[in-house]
């Protein structure tokens, strides 16, 4: 387990039940890894193949920049608050039943999307899209926690990244050959087959992971007092919000780099999906040397640490070169401070959560819930900030990036106080 100078009192140590877990995790292998990749995949999915159509949508729907923009929000508030509520659900009910309920519900609102009549109506779907799609993304955290322990589970989380990863890369580029042939609202067909699919994958092949004898029955105190006790702990709070303000400014990205590629520097939509797509692999291939070769052998404090100073370093060019000072600059420049940004977020990410995640492995839908919240709705308010000024600077987004990032290095540094931790992979296996 984790190695701190003064652990927290509360920090859990692996029950009886850890090796039945890992033989568990060793027995499904690679299909627990495509299950639980398919539900971290339904942000990207719901949002990154939506992504070239933006600028359609303002179009079609007759709405401004910003308020199209806030079908990204809704979408990200609803995730949020879904996790807050099937988090806790999970931990009394097991992992399965709320999952598919979740699903079945995701599937519905995403079909709904594709007939929108106005943006407004479109926003709140979203936010219906949002709500029922969080049980993928907090359930599948909670799972590898039930699972792994230590760097065990840095190392699933960097592999999950692997395949998971995969949708940012494809969604796009999908979305951009969807708007080919069709309008934006074919893609939310395509999303809604998606989403039919992974339901009926998850309900053939993914088992119960939590024992019921492991289960909370104490209702909505109960998962109260675990959150309030997990935020009582000054690092777990801290790597929290940390991944949180990451998460913001990679998200800054997302919303803004559709309008900023191709409005400002008048790419096309299959130009913008390939660039997203080579950003993504970015993130994908950092993320597999986060796991494969950085776990176990330097401390995850310290790889997290350099990622945020990397993040800091790429924000900071972006800002300059959107500012001007360096003259006009083109897309390739632009591109590759993008890049480095997309990058850094593949060891930045992966082990804030799992930094935090060992701090309990009780209430571990809980812990994954405050986690995911936390990311969604900090996430949340870089889309209407990144639109602030309009469609034709790329200022806000950076301005965001920046900033974003040095609030996630002051938590870091302030809260986790990661000079006095000794977590590498050795420590933390035993």
């Amino acid at each position: 387990m984790t190695e701190r100078e003064t652990p927290a009192p509360h920090v859990e140590r692996p029950t009886a039940g850890a090796e039945p877990r890992a033989r568990t995790a060793r027995s499904t292998g690679l299909l627990t890894v495509l299950v639980l990749g398919g539900l971290t995949a339904t942000p990207p999915l719901a949002m990154d193949m939506y992504l070239p159509s933006l600028p359609q949508v303002t179009r079609s729907l007759h709405a401004p920049a910003a308020t199209v923009q806030l079908t990204l929000t809704a979408c990200l508030v609803g995730m949020a608050l879904g996790q807050l509520v099937v988090g806790p659900m999970s931990d009394r009910w097991g992992r399965r039943r709320p999952l598919l309920t979740g699903l079945a519900v995701y599937v519905v609102a995403t079909a709904l999307c594709a007939v929108a009549p106005s943006v407004e109506a479109l926003v709140a779907l979203r936010l219906a899209q949002g709500l029922a799609g969080a049980a993928g993304i907090v359930i599948a955290r909670a799972v590898v926690r039930d699972l792994y322990d230590g760097v065990a589970m840095a190392r699933f989380f960097s592999t999950l990244m692997l395949v998971s990863g995969a949708a940012p890369v494809v969604a796009p580029l999908i979305g951009g050959q969807i708007l080919r042939v069709t309008d934006w609202r074919g893609v939310f067909v395509v999303l809604t087959v998606v989403g039919v699919l992974l339901a009926a994958v998850v309900r053939a092949r993914l088992p119960e992971t939590l024992p019921p004898a492991e289960r909370h029955t104490g209702g909505v105190a109960e998962a109260l007092h675990a959150m309030r006790r997990l935020l009582a702990d000054p690092p777990f709070t801290g790597y929290m919000l940390t991944g949180g303000f990451a998460f913001a400014a990679l998200f800054a990205y997302i919303s803004a780099s559709p309008f900023v590629i191709q409005e400002i520097y008048g790419a096309s939509p299959q130009t913008f999906s390939l660039l997203f797509g080579v950003n993504s692999v970015g993130l994908v291939v950092m993320g597999q040397i986060n796991g494969k070769v950085l776990v176990g052998r330097v401390s995850l404090d310290r790889v997290l640490g350099a990622g945020l100073a990397v993040v800091i370093a790429a924000a900071t060019a972006l800002l300059l070169m959107a500012a001007g000072v360096f003259g006009e600059a083109g897309l390739g420049p632009v591109a590759i401070a993008l890049f480095v940004l997309m990058s850094a977020m593949g060891v930045t990410l992966p082990n804030a959560q799992t930094l935090a995640l060992t701090r309990t492995r009780q209430a571990a839908g809980s812990a994954s819930a405050l986690l995911g919240t936390t990311s969604f709705l900090i996430g949340a308010t870089a889309t209407p900030l990144v639109g602030i000024a309009g469609e034709h600077t790329a200022v806000p987004m950076a301005v965001v990036q920046l900033a974003a990032a040095l609030v996630a290095l002051g938590c870091f540094m302030g809260m986790c106080r990661p000079w006095k931790n000794r977590m590498s992979a050795e420590g933390a296996g035993n």
